[in-house]
């Protein structure tokens, strides 16, 4: 699919004087804060060896404050496009509460401080991953990818996807396998997840000229995609069982929580019209953030109270 680059004007925002606490926490986007940590808490977990549990909790919030740095920078790079969206016209930026500029600082100091914490309080290999992701998430993502291609939210999803390295990595100090395989977890439900909400708000990211798919190609093909996206998903999550990160009781809610993320999307593929259609688009978004955040919490149910026995061989075994 060739790559659309449409044109956005940006628009004109006047901040009042500077915000209250609550506009910057919203600026760090913490409901996504929290994915990041979960799933960063569910890498360091799962990985051998045991970390101190001060530097573990000096770890994840390194890690928080590096999704909130990127979160910041987002909004002060996207603040032409969030005041023309009704989803996201209530932001800081948006509304007038926090500058611009003010944004940009706060999300770089955020920056900085939270790799070099990581750095000092763990290792320069945790660090430099976080770097790599906020680096990542602004400047091919949100600079880049979403306002030039369809595929923006395919390729930039390999930013949400790392912290489980980030926290394997904090404990570890290497990568594995394992960690890997919990970043194409993530890396390959991020299409599915945005794609039903972007069939919900078609009209308001054609407004602010953001060419998601439904945009792009239409709904049909985008219900095709997320229909195709699940099925991948639905035996990918299921990879840390046979591996040995996870156990029975894993194995037995992956397929669980797999094959329905497959039916509602299935569901969403064969509604097309009305509010069935967007009752459907609706559901799928909102199941998949329960079938990230049940599927993770597995993980750190079993690695954390040593119940994780094993539902299949191991591949180092075989």
């Amino acid at each position: 699919m060739a790559d659309v680059a449409i044109p956005v004007t940006a628009g004109t925002v006047e901040a009042d004087t500077g915000g209250d606490v609550a506009d910057y926490i919203a600026l760090m986007k913490p409901r996504v804060m929290f994915l990041v940590v979960f799933s960063a808490l569910a890498g360091l977990v799962a990985a051998p060896g045991a970390m101190h549990p001060v530097l573990a909790i000096a770890a994840l919030i390194c890690i928080a404050a590096g999704a909130g740095a990127a979160g910041a920078l987002n909004m002060w790079y996207d603040a032409d496009i969030d005041v023309r969206m009704a989803r996201t016209a209530s932001r800081p930026v948006p509304r007038g509460r926090v500058s611009a500029e003010e944004a940009r600082s706060f999300g770089t100091v955020l920056a900085i401080s939270s790799v070099l914490c990581l750095g000092l309080m763990a290792n320069w290999l945790a660090a430099s991953l976080l770097a790599l992701t906020i680096g990542f998430y602004i400047f091919v993502y949100t600079m880049w990818l979403k306002r030039t291609t369809p595929q923006n939210i395919v390729i930039g999803g390999a930013a949400g996807a790392v912290p489980p390295m980030i926290g394997w990595a904090a404990a570890t100090g290497s990568v594995s396998l394992e960690s890997f395989i919990l970043f194409l977890i993530i890396f390959v439900w991020t299409p599915p997840h945005f794609w039903a909400l972007a069939l919900l708000r078609t009209g308001d990211y054609a407004k602010a000229g953001v060419p998601m798919l439904p945009v792009v190609s239409g709904a049909d093909a985008t219900r095709f995609q997320i229909l195709l996206y699940s099925i991948i998903l639905a035996p990918l999550g299921m990879l840390p069982a046979i591996v040995g990160l996870g156990g029975t009781l894993y194995m037995v809610a992956a397929s669980v929580l797999g094959s329905l993320f497959v039916v509602m999307a299935y569901d969403c593929y064969c509604k097309r019209e009305g509010e069935e259609a967007d009752r459907a688009a609706k559901n799928l978004f909102a199941y998949s953030v329960l079938y990230l955040f049940l599927l993770f919490a597995v993980i750190l149910v079993e690695q954390g109270f040593g119940i994780s026995g094993g539902a299949l061989p191991s591949l180092w075994a075989l």
